[in-house]
């Protein structure tokens, strides 16, 4: 069998090699099948999209788009299950390829079980088994809509300019279309970088809450996994794996409600340095970079939350915080399980918050240095709180994706280790 997918960290490659006991994190997911379903696609047509799309288009097979594709005009893009979706690589070997359903089109991206929806790394439609695909090679997919946020509605999204991408308004029944069993691989991508604009792979930005957005899976991010800029648009059965930054990042007044949410590591991906300090966190929450208040303030609620960070020491030094709450940013938690983290969760600043709606008794948190603190944190019973120099599976099979053979049960709440995700890009010969 060969490998297509080999990402390391040279930083720890000596320490991981001296852990006899800990199963080699290359070898092959056990709980997933290596499948070809890669070298299939690659052999498939392709169809080539580099203009914006102002009337209903249906899109099946393999897709390459150039650049930054938007939907707009009132038109719909519907794509069909088993689609791959790819971006032409610039000179530099990038894949920029953005698509942007802005707030005059909709999506209607609705996979199978079988057949997911899949935008991915243009490396692994290739034909060649030995090419290694990475976090870039797909900038991602942004959905704008006029739901409310907290800054003014003629904002444009990070890194594009004009009035088609303005983002945010009055209507918080915006219906920017439906998204089901779809995953986003190696997306992400830096815009301008002198000037440090950052797409994360999956952008929901002013999206209300008549989207739909269910069993979604984004892995090996560049940036964040899944990114929210106001809006109240409510989500479930997400997955987040492996992010070069954080799982889940809500901002601008985001206040809608995520329901069965997995966040995992692996700590051979890239991981983000904010000067000399890793930062990556499992779910990030600021109202807004300045940390003002605002008459809408950022305060989602996820239910149903797993964040599963590493198994032991010295790998937690490549992240930051399980759940970061700061800069007068708020957060409802209900039945949440966060393991693996140097701190489990950490509110900081004025007016930050684990809001009092939160269901204490059914948060349990692991940290290798610090459970939780700041404000809201003292409800959570102490029994509920563990600091260990190992983290606790809490119940579950077998957690860490670094540890062998990978069991989330019984928090297998949206199917995680159904036919729709992936976890394992290797191939059988």
């Amino acid at each position: 069998m060969k490998k297509i997918l080999s990402i390391g960290i040279t930083l720890f490659c000596l320490t991981a090699c001296q852990k006899d006991d800990v199963a080699d994190s290359s070898a092959p997911f056990e709980m997933r099948a290596a499948s070809a379903e890669y070298i299939t696609a690659s052999a498939l047509p392709v169809t080539k999209v580099n203009n914006h799309i102002i009337s209903n288009t249906t899109w099946s097979g393999v897709i390459e788009i150039d650049g930054t594709i938007a939907v707009k005009n009132g038109a719909t893009l519907t794509i069909l299950p088993g689609t791959f979706i790819k971006a032409k690589p610039n000179a530099i070997q990038e894949g920029p390829g953005l698509l942007v359903i802005t707030k005059t089109g909709k999506i209607n991206a609705v996979g199978t079980e079988n057949q997911p929806i899949v935008f991915t790394s243009y490396r692994l439609l290739d034909g060649d088994e030995n090419t290694i695909p990475r976090g870039g090679d797909f900038a991602g997919v942004m959905i704008l809509g006029d739901a409310k946020t907290n800054v003014p509605s003629t904002t444009t999204i990070d890194g594009l300019f004009g009035p088609d991408y303005y983002y945010g308004g009055t209507n918080n029944n915006h219906n920017g279309g439906i998204m089901k069993y779809v995953r986003i691989e190696f997306g992400g991508a830096d815009i301008l970088p002198s000037i440090l604009y950052e797409i994360s792979s999956l952008v929901l930005a002013g999206v209300g809450e008549g989207t739909t957005l269910d069993h979604i899976q984004v892995s090996h991010a560049q940036d964040d996994s899944f990114e929210f800029y106001g809006g109240n648009v409510n989500a479930s059965n997400l997955v987040s794996f492996a992010p070069e930054d954080d799982h889940f990042d809500c901002i601008l007044g985001y206040t809608g409600t995520i329901t069965c949410a997995l966040g995992l590591a692996d700590y051979n991906s890239p991981h983000r340095l904010s000067g000399s300090v890793y930062d990556s966190q499992g779910i990030e929450v600021e109202n807004n970079i300045h940390g003002t208040a605002t008459v809408l303030m950022t305060h989602p609620t996820f239910n149903n939350l797993s964040i599963i960070g590493v198994w032991m020491e010295p790998f937690s030094r490549m992240y930051g915080n399980g759940i970061y709450i700061r800069r007068n940013g708020k957060l409802t938690l209900n039945n949440a399980l966060i393991t693996g983290y140097p701190t489990g969760i950490k509110v900081e600043g004025t007016g930050s918050e684990l809001s009092n709606n939160s269901d204490y008794n059914s948060i349990r948190t692991h940290a290798f240095k610090l459970a939780a603190i700041g404000a809201g944190t003292a409800g959570i019973p102490a029994s509920n709180l563990l600091v260990a120099d190992t983290s606790p599976t809490w119940g579950m099979a077998q957690p860490f994706f670094n540890e062998g053979s990978w069991n989330i049960a019984p928090r297998d709440c949206g199917n995680f280790r159904g036919n729709w995700t992936k976890y394992n890009f290797s191939i059988l010969e």
